[in-house]
């Protein structure tokens, strides 16, 4: 009965590109027009696979990819997910009833299931930051940047996009030396040993990540910045001093709507009267919503990707002033596809550090990621935030004067970007 209904199901929700299925009781069947996307195929190796694909067609074909219940042929992950969202997502997708039941049941507990308290953040920080640290030393660049990088150009590389990256940022804090700065969620300590080395700042650098903070301590040290900079294993709800200048990069997703107003209660409480923030987080260009059940459960717990209005209405109600919105588009989906490119050189090194399972979920998972940027409207915000609406310039003319880096004055040419998102699917 349930192989029945998936077939049913695919017959109607796959109309661009081609899927061919190869069922597990041996027949093959083939849904879509094979225009207007990918063509490829997939073997289920599972009978009582298609129960769970009918309920959440997404995660059941994560889960079962990961452990082998089904095979994609060629390993063309790329079209396969290409395929998903042409076809499964947007205003025009196929929902069967069962499927828009659990949908309509994870709108109703998303806040439930975002709900993160100083001890549950916690553990949903070691979920992912806690993995082997030579993992991520296969497909990040040298300083270990794990957010988004700026690509002015698409010739850069990747240690030179996420330098850029940092340079824009630190235009934007208007640093001066001895200014005290507080990175909030500061990672392996990349960024705050980058403001203090060429700003000449004082930072402290808080993280709830134990494998974070020893090797950003011990970063410090062999920089001989140790006493410049220092990283806490700490909440930034338990930091009482305050501060001329706030960064937080890439830490805001994991926050929870619920605790929005209270993320941003603390920014301002931390903040000088005089001084400035900058909250760069990935966003949302659509209306609010709710988080992919598979990066839910295998990569983010606890994780949220905010609409502008979400962001926004928390700032509003804190009373901070916005100085300034800027969003980057298709920067991210740059930087997932030189870390897809990167980790796939290295795969042999990841399957010997855990399995091959493992191994296919993190594939999935970047290459997801990344082409939700490229078709699905993700982006970037930077929030540039005050207590005085006068704590900055009145224009952005400051972060392009001929003293910055020539790397932020050449225009981004997202049209070859865009163009380059069939071309992986096809690859």
């Amino acid at each position: 009965m349930w192989e029945n209904l998936l077939k049913a199901y695919l017959a109607r929700a796959i109309r661009k590109g081609r899927l061919t299925v190869t069922f597990a009781d041996g027949t093959t069947e083939s849904y879509g027009t094979g225009v207007d996307g990918p063509e490829v195929a997939v073997k289920i190796n599972d009978p009582a696979l298609a129960r769970k694909m009918i309920s959440d067609i997404e995660l059941g074909f994560s889960e079962a990819y990961m452990d082998g219940r089904l095979e994609i042929e060629n390993e063309d992950i790329y079209g396969v997910v290409v395929l998903a969202m042409l076809n499964l997502r947007g205003e025009g997708a196929h929902r069967g009833t069962i499927h828009k039941l659990v949908a309509g049941s994870r709108k109703l507990l998303r806040r439930m299931a975002q709900f993160n308290p100083v001890g549950k953040a916690q553990e949903n920080v070691a979920h992912h930051y806690d993995l082997s640290g030579e993992l991520y030393d296969l497909f990040l660049d040298e300083d270990r940047q794990y957010s988004c990088g700026y690509w002015p150009r698409l010739d850069m590389t990747l240690e030179e996009a996420q330098e850029a990256k940092k340079q824009h940022i630190a235009g934007k804090l208007l640093l001066k030396p001895g200014m005290r700065v507080l990175d909030i969620g500061c990672g392996w300590g990349g960024m705050a040993l980058t403001l203090a080395k060429d700003y000449g700042v004082q930072v402290v650098g808080v993280t709830l990540s134990k494998e974070q903070h020893a090797l950003a301590v011990k970063r410090a040290r062999d920089a001989g910045l140790d006493g410049q900079v220092e990283f806490r294993l700490q909440d930034y709800r338990h930091v009482e001093e305050t501060f001329d200048r706030i960064v937080s990069v890439g830490m805001f997703e994991h926050v929870g709507v619920p605790h929005y107003r209270e993320y941003f209660r603390h920014v301002k409480k931390l903040l000088a009267p005089n001084g400035v923030a900058l909250i760069h987080t990935i966003g949302r260009s659509d209306p609010p919503g709710t988080t992919a059940a598979f990066i839910t459960k295998y990569i983010f717990p606890g994780g949220y990707v905010p609409a502008l209005s979400e962001a926004s209405a928390a700032i509003e109600k804190e009373r901070l002033v916005t100085t300034d919105v800027e969003v980057w588009r298709l920067h991210y989906a740059e930087t997932l596809k030189h870390w897809y490119d990167r980790f796939m050189e290295n795969v042999d090194k990841a399957e010997a550090l855990y399995d091959a399972q493992f191994v296919r979920m993190w594939r999935l998972y970047l290459i997801a990621c990344e082409m939700t940027f490229r078709m699905n409207d993700q982006v970037v915000f930077q929030f540039q935030l005050a207590r005085d609406q006068e704590a900055v310039p009145l224009t952005r003319d400051y972060l392009y004067t001929p003293d910055r880096p020539d790397v932020l004055k050449a225009p981004l040419e997202e049209t070859s970007q865009v163009a380059s998102a069939p071309v992986r699917a096809a690859e």
